[in-house]
């Protein structure tokens, strides 16, 4: 039975047939900024049948969103699956393939239509929108890959085991430098590649 937050693209869609369930997601660091995708894709007996994931480069959350969306259904259409369940942590996104939602962002436009292109060659679609928390292993797969993209070891893994501290948390040895035009300047210590930093002013 569909979930009851699910909508149909297609109100005379055919009885029968298996559908398959894409959990997408797409995210971004400094939006825009580093950007990736990640789909993990169910088949009917909720058996996973593939994980999707790509760095975008620099891109916003939302250019992300949609180039996972058309991920999934290149991935339906391709494999043969006819019938495709997508589920997606962003209202944006879901609300405007829906039709909710005006899309007038001029980045937007043309993965919309691409996306209502590929939806329209399926025999049956649905979206539905669900709070991240139920998308974590897609959000996952978008981490991974803006991490690959970004040169950053590891990144978030799900399990069951008792957590541990992440690797960012660790103690790092000191690094001492100076802001001029901008730019950082170190004077003391040194800062791995990819590392994030906070400047704090010394106004003494």
């Amino acid at each position: 039975m569909p979930h009851p937050a699910s909508e149909s693209l297609f109100p005379s869609e055919p009885q029968g047939g298996a559908w398959i369930t894409a959990y997408c997601d797409g995210g971004s660091r400094g939006n825009p900024g580093p950007a990736g995708y990640g789909v993990f894709i169910q088949g009917p007996g909720g058996e996973t049948l593939d994980e999707l994931s790509e760095f975008l480069g620099r891109a916003t959350n939302n250019v992300a969103e949609y180039r996972g969306l058309l991920a999934a259904l290149d991935y339906a259409l391709q494999s043969g699956h006819a019938r495709l369940r997508v589920i997606a942590d962003s209202e944006l996104l879901v609300k405007q393939i829906q039709g909710r939602y005006k899309v007038s962002s001029p980045d937007l436009r043309p993965l919309y239509e691409e996306a209502k292109r590929r939806i329209a060659r399926l025999d049956a679609f649905r979206i539905e929108h669900v709070l991240r928390g139920k998308n974590r292993r897609a959000d996952r797969l978008a981490n991974l890959a803006m991490d690959k993209g970004t040169g950053r070891p590891g990144g978030p893994v799900e399990s069951s085991a008792k957590p541990v501290a992440s690797p960012a948390r660790r103690a790092t040895p000191a690094a001492k430098g100076y802001v001029k035009n901008g730019v950082v300047h170190l004077i003391e210590g040194e800062l791995p590649e990819g590392a994030f930093v906070r400047v704090e002013i010394d106004r003494q």
